[in-house]
């Protein structure tokens, strides 16, 4: 297993130049009971218990600053080390950590609009404040050096694609199966099987799924009380499932089925709106990168959100275009997000993401398709590779 990125001189030596680049005088990196994934993976922490900082200045020797109770947890750390033990000898050694540099970057988000880049508390920040220091997001560098797909990894993501698209089609078959068989299955038993599938072709980590027929589907988020509702003939039936070989980048995917033998004008209309606001995102993406300009995540939610509003339904889609997508589900990297945030960060090659427009009418229907997107060198990797083009038709007359 590699060593973590911030453990090694190259690792540092890569960041330091980034920060001389955005013309930083380093990055402090804060960490409390793993709830700032960032350093857990950069620094490969395991457990700790009590703060912790990190500090990669733009040139010189990184300094760790740790409670006095966890020099086994940092046993791994190569570099210089210094301990505290009181909350006042804690202040002190920060204060002398920071001093003479004006402007660090941090996981901190400007208006707190990025809830998966904002993991520095206030009262932490106000120390910091209030030695004159300057708090600048990480944002890319989070996107550079955290949420970047390597080679290994991206290779599993496309494996676990095949894995997620494959499985998703059987559920289709199994809902259709059951109807016919006069025996039909509920969306809580459904999101079992699909569930216990992923797991046993290898899909370990961060598995789930969201099984909704029409109407419930119109709740983006929607898990069933119980078995839920039935499957049965003439149902709409979304089908939204995820996980990951364990230590690699999950695969997301959402797909739309009909137990009918063909889909009603009015969802056919709602369809083909969702359909193509996906495939104006990603075209948008391809466009951008052929001419070698840079894309802000927020840019490719106003083009999925234009086109659903042309369609008149613009009101009823009610959340992001795309997610960040690293070793987390959600991760620290670029959202596509004009909507729940103005997410105005880059994407940089490597990174991943979601793209999944949806029309939610409440009480009503549902309809959703996603995929993923790697932005490599090579331009943007759709996966899987053959998106859903038309709603799936289960059941003859």
């Amino acid at each position: 297993m590699s060593e973590p990125l911030l453990c090694t001189r190259e690792g540092v030596e890569r960041v330091q130049a980034a920060l001389r680049e955005l013309e930083l005088d380093g990055w402090l990196l804060y960490e409390f009971h793993h709830l700032n994934p960032v350093p857990v993976a950069l620094l490969g922490l395991g457990k700790t218990t009590r703060r912790a900082f990190v500090l990669i200045p733009a040139a010189g020797e990184p300094v760790a600053l740790i409670h006095a109770i966890e020099a086994s947890s940092w046993r791994h750390w190569p570099f210089q080390r210094r301990s505290y033990s009181g909350w006042r000898d804690m202040e002190e050694q920060i204060a002398e950590l920071v001093e003479g540099r004006t402007r660090l970057a941090m996981e901190v988000s400007p208006g707190a609009a990025v809830p998966t880049l904002d993991y520095v508390p206030a009262g932490i920040a106000g120390v910091l404040l209030s030695h004159g220091v300057e708090i600048a997001s990480s944002g890319d560098l989070v996107s550079a050096f955290h949420s970047v797909v390597s080679d290994a990894q991206l290779e599993k993501h496309r494996q676990a694609a095949v894995i997620v698209r494959d499985t998703a089609r059987a559920a289709f078959e199994r809902a259709a199966d059951a109807i016919r068989s006069g025996s039909p299955t509920t969306e809580g038993a459904l999101s079992e099987w699909i569930v216990s599938t992923l797991q046993a072709q290898g899909l370990v980590d961060q598995v789930s799924c969201i099984v909704a027929i029409g109407p419930k589907a119109a709740d983006s988020h929607y898990a069933p009380l119980g078995d839920g509702e039935t499957i049965d003939r003439g149902d709409l039936l979304l089908i939204d499932l995820w996980g990951a070989f364990q230590g690699s980048v999950p695969a997301d995917q959402t797909w739309m089925g009909v137990m009918a033998p063909s889909v009603d004008d009015r969802t056919q209309e709602i369809w083909e709106a969702v359909r193509d606001a996906r495939d104006a995102a990603i075209d948008f993406l391809r466009k951008r990168h052929g001419a070698g300009e840079e894309v802000r995540g927020f840019e490719v939610d106003d083009v999925a959100r234009q086109l659903i509003s042309e369609r008149g339904y613009g009101t009823y889609f009610v959340h992001r275009t795309g997610h960040s997508i690293d070793t987390d589900l959600h991760g620290s990297g670029p959202n596509l997000d004009n909507l729940e945030s103005r997410d105005d960060r880059r994407l940089l090659p490597g990174v991943a993401f979601s793209v999944e427009p949806g029309i939610y009418i409440e009480d009503d229907i549902g309809i959703r398709s996603e995929v993923n997107v790697h932005w490599g060198e090579a331009g943007p990797e759709v996966t899987p590779s053959q998106p859903q083009r038309e709603i799936f038709t289960l059941l003859d007359e």
